[in-house]
């Protein structure tokens, strides 16, 4: 098979999708369509449509573009299938019914931003970070009938510093997924459309398993079943902080939502009033706390910078958000508020 062979419809919305969709333009595949959202009521009165970025890439690259309300609706479905792709290619976006996946003869593949089998499901960057992992990676493989368990074709790894936020991590797995789908469609094209694949449940199960097209060895993933991590999507509840964990999972929790959802927490006067606080950077400092657990979430004011009792010991917070107000760092903070060790947060 040559390169050229390929017709390949490109799936995906936000931007972390537009670095591999860029990719494989720039690198001369033949995208022959591309299918995103559809554009979504933004304003006061949600009366501007804005477009996703997918679409924008592909409408300035003149590539035709299907946005479907369902995934299954017959119109879409025929549409798609006029496209005659042969491949197709799936970057953030959203579960596919068998119709639609099963449809090219040399099938469907996804990149997903983690080392699959670890961290299934929407937020795999975000629970990296926040599970405090010191790596993480991008994976491609083939869809099924169950969600990100389909066989893996290529995996590649990607450190996490200790002081890494999302934003670092997810900027990082987009350019290197956008990498990985490439080495994938090389693989694709040289072993004509079928190319050698290692079933999830084996790198589970702990057994040896190469994969020819990165040169690397599933077994060095290998992991008991019983220790997979699941990545379940973040709703403003998930993001609360809570003060009684020790100040190393506080952290991690933090800067795996920073900055986007945001971790937060209530900060209570000492009047009562309770005023919505999101935390974007803190720092470990080390110091132990000394009462315990009960006095989480006391507040400490030393040399002009803010701490926060935690189970074990003190977090400093360094980057605040007050409901209404703009993000902003402590000092600036504790300049505009007297008597902040009168307050907790809880």
């Amino acid at each position: 098979m040559e390169k050229s062979d390929l017709r390949i419809v490109f799936m995906g919305t936000p931007e972390f999708a537009v670095e591999t969709l860029r990719a494989l333009v720039e690198n001369g595949y033949n995208v022959v369509a591309v299918v995103t959202q559809p554009d979504k009521p933004v304003g006061r009165h949600g009366s501007v449509l804005q477009p996703s970025q997918v679409k924008q890439y592909a409408l300035e690259h003149g590539l035709p573009v299907l946005q479907p309300e369902k995934m299954k609706d017959p119109a879409f479905v025929e549409a798609l299938r006029s496209y005659r792709a042969n491949l197709q290619v799936v970057v953030a976006f959203r579960m596919l019914p068998e119709v639609v996946w099963a449809m090219p003869e040399y099938g469907t593949f996804n990149v997903h931003a983690a080392l699959l089998p670890q961290y299934r499901g929407a937020a795999p960057i975000n629970w990296a970070v926040i599970n405090g992992e010191t790596e993480t990676g991008v994976t491609t493989f083939f869809l099924d009938h169950d969600i990100d368990t389909g066989r893996i074709i290529a995996r590649k790894r990607f450190a996490i510093p200790d002081d890494a936020d999302v934003e670092y991590v997810y900027d990082g797995l987009m350019k290197l997924g956008a990498a990985l789908c490439l080495e994938t469609l090389e693989a694709i094209v040289a072993a004509d459309g079928h190319p050698e694949t290692v079933a999830q449940s084996e790198i589970c199960g702990g057994k040896t398993a190469t994969n020819n097209e990165t040169g690397s060895n599933h077994s060095q993933f290998a992991i008991p079943g019983s220790q997979l991590k699941a990545a379940p999507k973040i709703f403003k509840e998930t993001c609360e902080i809570d003060w009684t964990q020790t100040a190393k999972r506080v952290y991690d929790f933090v800067r795996g939502l920073s900055p986007v959802p945001g971790a937060w927490t209530t900060l209570v006067g000492e009047d009562g009033k309770e005023t919505v606080m999101k935390i974007y950077k803190a720092r470990k400092t080390g110091m132990v706390q000394g009462s315990g657990i009960q006095d989480s979430g006391m507040l400490m004011v030393k040399n002009k910078s803010l701490f926060v009792a935690c189970a074990d010991g003190w977090l400093e917070l360094v980057e605040v958000q007050l409901a209404g107000k703009k993000r902003m760092a402590v000092h600036d903070f504790l300049n505009g508020m007297k008597d902040v060790e009168k307050n907790k947060v809880k």
